[in-house]
């Protein structure tokens, strides 16, 4: 036997070494950060709608998903957005042409394909009147920004509602009384002058807060009737030709705006200018 059969044998050990975990990355902090950004853009909501009236909720509404152009006129250029308005009833500066209900052409009016009906157009002309009526000169002043606050518009199939409503301090008449004050007295003054921008019939209608005791003879039918009648009459005196009144009515408490039935938000007038095209009749 040789020398090299003694030799011990050559074993060879190889060890395996697991490659090192991955690192994980900072994707968690970007979905915390959309996460803190959509909660504080969830408080931020909730405080304008505590912060904001009723009025300026539905501005905001309107400027997100707005019923009519944001520019009531046409630039006059050639490009992207140089066309006509769409409200045939205000002058164009491109071309010159165009019309007012006060001061109509020899054909009526002008008249334009708006994809809305004539008739809406008209509402809407009055709706914006009586808001730049508000926000004319001295809407600024703190006496017109507290009438803009009694006033909320909305047009529906029956036609342009105009609501105005009681407000805490300043109520519309006196407290158990058919007596204006004098902000309804300045309401109905702008209200009135507007109506004469259509020639639509129009409806008054008067709505009470409930008693807080059950009464044998329920007062509140007569004094919201009472309230209609003397609504109307200022109505009157402010432009609106009597006979386009087509009713007046007095809804008691019998058809309260918000659920407190003796909530003083129920004080509230209406003049609803009529569709002429029988939608709302």
């Amino acid at each position: 036997m040789s020398a090299h059969g003694n030799a011990a044998p050559v074993i060879i050990k190889r060890k395996k070494t697991a490659a090192p975990e991955a690192h994980h990355g900072g994707a968690w902090k970007v979905a915390y950060a959309d996460f803190v950004t959509a909660m504080m853009a969830f408080f931020l909501l909730m405080w304008l709608l505590n912060a904001t009236t009723e009025k300026q909720r539905k501005g905001l509404a309107d400027y997100f998903s707005p019923s009519v152009p944001i520019n009531r006129i046409s630039g006059g250029g050639d490009g992207d957005f140089g066309g006509e308005n769409v409200f045939s009833e205000d002058t164009l500066p491109k071309d010159g042409t165009g019309a007012t209900a006060l001061r109509p052409t020899e054909s009526d009016r002008a008249r334009g394909e708006t994809g809305v009906s004539r008739d809406e157009e008209a509402l809407e002309k009055v709706r914006q009147a009586l808001e730049s009526a508000l926000n004319g000169q001295g809407g600024e002043s703190m006496a017109m920004r507290n009438l803009r606050r009694h006033v909320i518009t909305r047009l529906t199939d029956e036609g342009l509602v105009i609501e105005i409503f009681d407000l805490r301090g300043r109520p519309l008449f006196e407290p158990g009384e058919a007596a204006p004050t004098e902000t309804l007295r300045a309401l109905s003054g702008m209200i009135g002058g507007v109506t004469k921008l259509v020639s639509n019939p129009a409806a008054v209608e008067a709505h009470a807060r409930a008693r807080p005791v059950v009464l044998k003879v329920n007062a509140v039918w007569d004094l919201s009737t009472a309230r209609a009648h003397r609504f109307r009459r200022l109505l009157e005196d402010g432009g609106l030709e009597p006979a386009r009144v087509h009713r007046v009515t007095g809804h008691a408490d019998r058809d309260p705006v918000v659920d407190d039935r003796m909530a003083i938000r129920n004080n509230r007038l209406e003049v609803v200018l009529l569709r002429s095209d029988g939608r709302g009749k």
